[in-house]
């Protein structure tokens, strides 16, 4: 009886994972079936390392549920937000691409499920299946363009940045809500280091955004209820 209650749960979790994830969408069960069929899923709290920076990477990432920081450090040791990643996003294929050791850590935000696979199955995966490789593409250069935004924008006033910041996370991840797009409402100093303003700086704008209805937030959620309204505060 626990045998089969551990293959239901692992079948379970195995389906999560291929849901959560648009680069298994429309695969074969086949090619499917090879790349999860050692997938080990686990959930974590917040603020839970997951990655290292230069650790060497055994396995690859995928985020079932959740929200995931992506930082390094800068020359005089101080915390720098590259990305904050969720459901549907991948962690960890670099360092298994190019068989070289991580460049980034990556720590849980949100109470957060994620499955992980070996790098060697995830690279079999892409050699075996072009689609795979495709959409990887499209992730990079999805990426690219978002940090390509984000560093035009280093220039400018900073409720314009911080409405990018939102903006920016709200197009990963958000999702539909009643009142609007939904993302969590993230620590402020954590929307500190991803813009580059001082925290309190961050507050001020979160406060003066609020007062215009152009978001609202709870403790958990920050909605928007326009995200064209949003987009226009930028100059």
């Amino acid at each position: 009886m626990k045998h089969l209650y551990e293959s239901h749960n692992k079948e379970q979790e195995i389906q999560e994972l291929i849901d959560a994830t648009p680069l298994f969408k429309g695969l074969s069960e086949e090619i499917l079936s090879q790349v999860t069929t050692n997938a080990v899923s686990r959930s974590h709290p917040a603020n839970r390392v997951i990655l290292l920076e230069n650790d060497w990477g055994g396995s690859v990432y995928f985020i079932v549920e959740g929200w995931v920081k992506i930082r390094t450090h800068n020359v005089d040791g101080k915390e720098v937000t590259l990305n904050i990643v969720g459901k549907g996003e991948i962690i960890g294929e670099m360092a298994a691409l190019e068989e070289v050791p991580r460049s980034t850590d990556a720590i849980t935000l949100t109470t957060t499920t994620i499955s992980s696979i070996p790098a060697q199955d995830f690279v079999n995966f892409l050699n075996i299946e072009p689609l795979a490789g495709i959409r990887l593409a499209q992730l990079m250069a999805k990426r690219l363009r978002q940090l390509n935004r984000r560093l035009r924008l280093r220039e400018a006033d900073s409720l314009s940045r911080v409405v990018d910041t939102l903006l920016f996370l709200a197009e990963g991840q958000g999702k539909k809500g009643i009142k609007g797009l939904e993302i969590p409402n993230l620590p402020h100093r954590e929307l500190s280091s991803i813009s580059g303003l001082a925290r309190e700086t961050v507050t001020r704008s979160l406060t003066k955004l609020e007062r215009k209805e152009l978001i609202s937030r709870t403790q958990d959620i920050l909605c928007i209820p326009d995200m064209i309204a949003l987009e226009r505060v930028i100059v």
